[in-house]
């Protein structure tokens, strides 16, 4: 699995765990929504994705969206 998908499921998995734990232990945890949302718009404006950065040292193969 190349960068841009590992990049796409960790905000999903992010996404779906902020709403489960905003559900049963405390509304506060949709800001972790919010803030993942606001990031995937900030990275497709500039190109720019800290989790990239994460991952590529990380050894996750570059991909074509963050290079």
């Amino acid at each position: 699995m190349g960068l841009d998908r590992t990049i796409l499921a960790f905000a999903g998995v992010m996404v779906l765990l902020s709403v489960a734990l905003g559900v049963y232990v405390s509304p506060y945890w949709h800001l972790l929504t919010v803030f993942v949302g606001l990031n995937l718009i900030q990275s497709s404006v500039t190109g720019f994705c800290p989790a990239a950065m994460v991952f590529k040292k990380l050894g996750v193969k570059p991909g074509c969206a963050f290079n």
